[in-house]
């Protein structure tokens, strides 16, 4: 009987369970795109922390800052003599620094790996090369870089710049070529700054190749360089040999060249010394108590998490994903508030045109629950069919985002050196947005589109229960 009645009366009155149906459907998927579109920046802001950190690390060491003392512009001076007796003598020098120039003990890695709730702690170090191939006709000549403009590889260190020479008794021409290299740990790949590249083409390197010779380049440095594998790459007049080409697995690469952690330590003059220490946690929920326990057993350190990380990211990215959090939730909560009040109104409405059916039901000895029953039957299935249709207007939605993925900028305070002037070119990073539906959305969906017809059955319930009979006949005209 129940299911007969509410076919029936469903079927009489189509228009308004369709106006009911929509309403609550515009609000369930205005809350799905929010939900799809914060999950998809989400993700693109762990693309740009894992370009950073790489795949599995949880923090990073690095060596606390210091006041700046002398000379802290942080730009290298080069100088070059050119032989008087020469109409053109060709030169060419590299520069290589650590990155920011602060670096730690080596010995430290062992010693965060023994702290308490560390899984594992790989050592790393990071270096600015700074290029320059001049010709000069006569007389002295001396560079200082920082000047120029700078075209950038996606992340710290990439690209080229050119500076203006100071030039003195004679004329100059150069070009000024800056990169990033990463000194990797070759016995533990599983963090630093190879976990998150993929090699496309070659190989890696070898546990054994801990000296060795040889180096791999991001896919975006060997193509702008005409690099291949077998080829050789030379860095201050030592020759490497190219093994490898990789790419990000997640993003953008932010480091041009990675060598041998001990060969990077030779070029820069900095045995036994790291930039940063890569950190696993035992666990991820322990994340902050790890970072307190080794910023207060190792004094001199800086630890950073994800989430401090996080918070330097700026751009488009940033402001999108703080609109879509903060702006898009509660725009989607106050339309679906509205959706649901709608609902109850408009079916508290419709039971009050149906007086007469309802009284003339009690009248035949239909107890009120059996009535409430019948609207809440009502309303559960015009919430149901107003869940289907957002569902499909939400994934609609979700689909067309995925499909134009718009460009996001995500611009890295303090992620990387390469000089001043080159920071927020090195720094930025365009990432595609997506906006993945989960099963948990539709789930929450589901249960947006049961809790709306709950709440319109229960007004339109408690309407129609406060109907006697006498109603019915006062009705009749």
């Amino acid at each position: 009987m129940f299911g007969i009645y509410l076919k029936r009366e469903l079927g009489r009155r189509k228009k308004a369970a369709l106006v009911i149906a929509l309403g609550l459907a515009l609000g369930i998927a205005l809350v799905i795109t929010v939900n799809s579109v914060s999950a998809g920046m989400s993700q693109a802001q762990d693309k740009v922390l894992k370009s950073l950190y790489g795949l599995g690390t949880d923090m990073t060491v690095t060596k606390a800052r210091s006041a700046p003392t002398g000379d802290s512009s942080g730009r290298p001076n080069f100088e070059f003599d050119a032989s008087s007796s020469d109409s053109d003598d060709t030169q060419s020098s590299d520069r290589v620094m650590t990155q920011g120039g602060q670096a730690l003990k080596a010995a430290l890695v062992a010693e965060v790996a023994q702290q308490q709730g560390v899984a594992n702690a790989v050592g790393a170090i990071t270096l600015n090369v700074t290029k320059v191939d001049g010709s000069f006709t006569q007389g002295k000549a001396q560079s200082t870089t920082g000047s120029g403009q700078s075209q950038g590889q996606g992340g710290p260190g990439g690209g080229n710049s050119t500076a203006a020479p100071q030039v003195q008794g004679g004329g100059a021409s150069f070009d000024v070529n800056s990169y990033s290299v990463a000194g990797v740990d070759v016995t533990d790949q599983t963090l630093g700054p190879l976990a998150g590249m993929e090699i496309t083409s070659g190989k890696t390197f070898t546990a054994s190749q801990t000296d060795a010779k040889v180096v791999v380049l991001s896919k975006s440095y060997a193509k702008e360089n005409s690099y291949k594998v077998g080829k050789t790459l030379e860095i201050s007049g030592t020759k490497y040999t190219v093994i490898g080409i990789a790419t990000a697995s997640s993003s953008e690469s932010t480091t041009d060249v990675y060598l041998p952690l001990k060969q990077a330590q030779t070029l820069a003059d900095a045995k036994n010394q790291v930039t940063t220490i890569y950190v696993k946690a035992t666990d991820s929920q322990q994340i902050d108590s790890v970072k307190s326990t080794i910023q207060k057993n190792i004094s001199g350190t800086t630890v950073t998490t994800s989430a401090d990380l996080a918070e330097t990211v700026s751009g488009s990215l940033s402001t999108a994903s703080d609109l879509a959090t903060s702006v898009g939730k509660w725009l989607s909560l106050a339309v679906l508030a509205a959706a649901f009040l709608v609902a109850a109104l408009l079916t508290s409405s419709a039971v009050s045109r149906r007086v007469r059916e309802f009284g003339t039901l009690k009248a035949l000895g239909w107890p009120s629950r059996r009535v409430t029953r019948q609207v809440v039957g009502e309303s559960m299935v015009n919430g149901l069919i107003g869940g289907a249709l957002g569902i499909g207007l939400g994934l609609a939605a979700a689909y067309t985002v995925t499909a134009i993925s718009p460009k996001l900028t995500a611009q890295l305070a303090g992620s990387g050196g390469g000089g001043p002037g080159r920071q927020s070119a090195q720094n930025t990073m365009e990432i595609a947005l997506s906006a993945p539906v989960s099963l948990t959305t539709i789930a929450l969906a589901v249960g947006l589109a049961v809790t709306g017809g709950l709440i319109a059955g229960a007004m339109g319930g408690w309407r129609a229960s406060r109907m006697r009979p006498a109603d019915a006949l006062r009705s009749v005209s």
